[in-house]
């Protein structure tokens, strides 16, 4: 278990997309820190190593957000971090892209988020009261949240949204005088299923002729030269989590392989 700033013995998580790839690994890591996780995805019955519970959650219900932070409220009287991992990509040209795919994006990545911070924001603001640094909210972005990328145009732009959704929550929250920290993550390219996804689209777009050449060419776009691993992200949110974060609110954290660095 981590210990200083860094440990999170005694606070309670709720993790959302909690069996990709990113999601596993942030509920490991808090886990590690000392804090007791509920893992969430809309799955029902998942195992999610290093989770206290796991219980099914469809970020775009709104009424399933209401029920599951009052659940969270009787068991555990507090929620310290909320971790809005919950995401999806959309690989294809513009042209191709019909209206219900750019909403269910949208719904996914940007108003789950939503739905998730206004939902959490009261217990948060409770919970932060009395532990060091406050309370955290982490929202995933990515670097496609940044930038634009061919192909990506629907994924960016929930992603950019997310990232100033963030920024506003974390301004807001701050004049309320709430202690809830907001930051946003941004990941490069990361070594899981979803990236296995948008090779294969690229290769149907007739963007690289194989996936090992798609791999190839991502890896090279990364200053290191290779993939990031889930591990990897999952550190920089337990961080973002801490009391050693008390001071970042509105922040971006960029874990990308120096992708974005050129």
């Amino acid at each position: 278990m981590m210990t200083g700033k860094t440990d999170l013995n005694g606070a309670v998580a709720l993790v959302t997309g909690a069996t990709g790839g990113i999601g596993r690994a942030t509920v490991v890591a808090l886990a590690e820190a000392g804090a007791k996780v509920i893992a969430t995805d809309v799955a029902a019955g998942a195992d999610v190593p290093g989770a206290a519970l796991y219980a099914p959650l469809d970020v775009t219900d709104e009424a399933a957000w209401a029920g599951i932070i009052e659940w969270i409220d009787a068991d555990f009287g507090r929620l310290d971090i909320l971790v809005n991992n919950a995401g999806i990509s959309v690989t294809n040209s513009i042209a191709a892209t019909t209206l219900a795919e750019f909403r269910k994006c949208m719904a996914i990545n940007v108003e789950g988020v939503f739905l998730g911070t206004r939902a959490s924001q009261a217990i948060l603001a409770r919970s932060g009261a009395d532990r060091a640094g406050g309370s955290s909210i982490i929202n995933l972005s990515s670097v496609g949240g940044l930038r634009g990328a061919a192909w990506m145009g629907t994924y960016c732009a929930s992603k950019g949204a997310v990232k100033l959704f963030s920024k506003s929550a974390a301004m807001e929250f701050a004049l309320l005088k709430q202690p809830i920290r907001v930051n946003s993550v941004h990941p490069g390219g990361i070594d899981t299923g979803m990236m296995d996804t948008i090779y294969a689209r690229y290769v149907a777009e007739g963007v690289f002729p194989d996936e090992e050449t798609a791999r190839a060419t991502v890896s090279a776009g990364h200053a290191m030269g290779r993939m990031g691993q889930p591990d990897e992200i999952a550190s920089g949110i337990a961080y973002l989590a801490s009391p050693a974060a008390s001071f970042m609110t509105g922040s971006e954290l960029v874990i990308d392989g120096g992708m974005t660095a050129h």
